[in-house]
């Protein structure tokens, strides 16, 4: 078998990084494993979970089923683009009021796939919250009630 590498530049929340990773080389195991990206979590491998979901070029994606080759010149962000210099932001900050984590596993998934839907919809309603912000994000130990709340809150900062 070969091991030949390929070179892969990525920006990771405006930091730039160049990698050399076998071309089946997930997206998650680079992140996680290579830069040191700790907040991305592998559940299930099979997008199904969505504790891995970062931001690329954009848009949400699951990196457990990304190959980072696929990925080369991206802009990546990772829920650690969510605070300003340690500062949480409105996002983070309504999770950490309402009580919407328990382990933590999920959590930076699950913002990452709600910052990105807030974009689109900055006024959901508890329904479009539970079927739309959160469709693809499993949270093994909550009932989910705190989460929807607070998307909710963070909803209500982002209009103010």
């Amino acid at each position: 078998m070969s091991s030949e590498r390929v070179d892969v530049d990525l920006t990771v929340n405006g930091e730039s990084h160049s990698v050399s990773v076998e071309p089946r080389e997930l997206l998650a195991q680079t992140l996680r494993e290579r830069l040191d990206y700790t907040s991305i979590n592998i559940g299930c491998e099979s997008t199904l979970c969505g504790a891995c979901t970062i931001h690329v070029d954009g848009k949400a994606v699951k990196s457990c089923t990304r190959l980072t080759v696929q990925e080369d010149g991206s802009e990546i962000r990772t829920v650690r683009a969510l605070s300003d210099d340690g500062i949480l932001g409105d996002l983070q900050t309504a999770f950490s009021e309402e009580h919407a984590l328990q382990c933590g596993y999920c959590t930076p998934g699950i913002l990452m796939a709600v910052d990105e839907y807030l974009e689109s919809n900055s006024d959901p309603s508890r329904d479009e919250i539970r079927d739309e912000a959160l469709q693809g994000n499993l949270c093994r130990c909550t009932g989910y009630e705190n989460i929807v709340d607070a998307v909710d809150v963070a909803s209500d900062a982002l209009e103010d």
